[in-house]
C-alpha cells in the first residue's frame, strides 16, 4: 500500500473507532446513537446554516492547525497558538481603531500586517529562547499563553474598552477594515452567517504552506531540522535559524485567526473570544498527519462536531454537547495509538499496511 493511502487510512480508522466507542457511551446513558449522530452531523451539513457555520468554525482551526503543523515539521511543539492568536487579534483591532478613518485600500492590508506580525513576533519569542538559550518550547509557549491573555485583557479593560460597556470588549474598528462575508457573493447564502473571506485566506494559506515546506529551500531546511538536527547541522543548515523561523511562521499563521475574528465577524476585539482554537489546532494537526490537506479535512470534521454539538445539547434527551469533547478526545487517543492499529492489522494478515 502506498504511503499516501496509509496516511489516509489510519486517521480514518481512528475517526470510525471513535464514533463506535462514542455510540457505545450514548447507549449506556440510554439514548439512541443513530439518532444522536444523525442530529450531530445532519445539523452541521444542512444548507445554508449548517454548512455556513461549519465552515466558519473550521476557519480558525485551519489556521491553528497549520501553525502547529509548521512547528511539528521542525521538531517543535508549539502549544502557544492560543496566546499568539490573542495577541494578533488585539493588534488587528488596535490598527483598525487607531487608523479607523483610513480608506479600505490602506486599512485592510495594515490590519492583515498587524495580525501577521504580532503573531510572528509572539511566536518568535519561544523560538529565540529555544535556539539560543536551550529553554524548552513547550514550557515557554504555555507561559506565554498566560502572559498574552492577561496582557490583552489589561489593555482592553483599561485603555480600549467602551465606557459603560459591561462586556470586556474594545470599540469598533473602522468600516474600512471590514472584510466581506461570503453571503455577498453566493446566491441563497444569507449574510447573517459570519463566514467571510478569511475562509478563502485559510485555504490559500494551506497551499502556501505546502509550497513553502515542500517546494522551497527554507522549507526543506525546516523539515531536515525536524527529521534529524545533527545531520542537518552537519550538512550546513543553521539549526538556530530554522527554529526561530519555524516558530515565527507558526505564530504568523495562528495570528491570522485575528483576521477572521476581528475583521470578518465581530469588528472589534472581544476578550475571551477563542473557543480553545489554539489547543484544538494541535488535534487538527495530529489527525491531519501534519499535512495541509489533512489539516483542512480534520478542521472540517472538528468544526462539524462543534456546530452539531449545539443541536445535540438542545434537542437530545440524555446527552449534551460534551459528547463532542469526548469524541475529539477518543479520536486523538486512537491517532496516538497508530502502532497498535498497525500491529492489529498485521495480526489479521494486512502486513503491507505495517510497512
Amino acid at each position: 500500500m502506498s504511503k499516501f493511502a496509509r496516511d489516509l487510512l489510519f486517521p480514518l480508522i481512528a475517526v470510525v473507532a471513535a464514533f463506535i466507542v462514542g455510540g457505545i457511551l450514548i447507549l449506556l446513558v440510554g439514548d439512541n446513537p443513530i439518532v444522536a449522530y444523525r442530529l450531530l452531523l445532519g445539523s452541521a451539513l444542512s444548507w445554508p446554516d449548517g454548512i455556513g457555520y461549519t465552515l466558519f468554525h473550521a476557519t480558525p482551526l485551519i489556521f491553528t492547525g497549520l501553525a502547529v503543523l509548521v512547528g511539528f515539521r521542525c521538531g517543535l511543539f508549539n502549544i502557544g497558538a492560543e496566546g499568539q492568536l490573542y495577541v494578533a487579534a488585539f493588534a488587528t483591532a488596535w490598527v483598525g481603531i487607531t487608523l479607523a478613518n483610513r480608506s479600505a485600500w490602506i486599512l485592510v492590508p495594515l490590519c492583515f500586517l498587524g495580525a501577521i506580525l504580532a503573531g510572528a513576533l509572539w511566536g518568535a519569542i519561544p523560538g529565540v529562547l529555544k535556539a539560543y538559550f536551550g529553554s524548552h518550547e513547550v514550557i515557554n509557549t504555555i507561559m506565554l499563553n498566560f502572559i498574552a491573555v492577561a496582557l490583552v485583557s489589561y489593555f482592553t479593560q483599561y485603555h480600549y474598552r467602551v465606557p459603560g460597556d459591561p462586556i470586556l470588549q474594545s470599540s469598533f474598528i473602522g468600516e474600512g477594515a471590514h472584510i466581506a462575508r461570503l453571503g455577498k457573493f453566493i446566491p441563497g447564502f444569507p449574510e447573517r452567517i459570519p463566514l467571510n473571506l478569511a475562509f478563502l485566506l485559510a485555504l490559500l494559506c494551506c497551499l502556501l504552506v505546502y509550497v513553502f515546506l515542500w517546494r522551497t529551500k527554507w522549507g526543506y531546511e525546516i523539515r531536515a531540522t525536524g527529521s534529524n538536527p545533527s545531520a542537518a547541522e552537519y550538512g550546513g543548515i543553521s539549526i538556530r535559524k530554522q527554529i526561530v523561523l519555524a516558530m515565527a511562521v507558526s505564530g504568523a499563521l495562528a495570528g491570522m485567526v485575528g483576521i477572521n475574528e476581528v475583521m470578518g465577524y465581530r469588528y472589534r476585539y472581544y476578550d475571551g473570544f477563542s473557543d480553545n482554537y489554539g489547543f484544538t489546532g494541535i488535534a487538527v494537526a495530529l489527525l491531519g498527519r501534519n499535512h495541509p490537506v489533512g489539516v483542512i479535512l480534520a478542521a472540517l470534521l472538528f468544526a462539524a462536531l462543534q456546530h452539531g454539538g449545539i443541536y445535540v445539547d438542545g434537542f437530545s434527551e440524555h446527552i449534551t454537547k460534551d459528547i463532542v469533547q469526548v469524541l475529539q478526545g477518543i479520536i486523538i487517543l486512537f491517532v496516538a495509538a497508530e502502532a497498535f492499529f498497525k500491529w492489529s492489522l498485521g495480526r489479521f494478515g494486512f502486513r503491507r499496511l505495517r510497512a
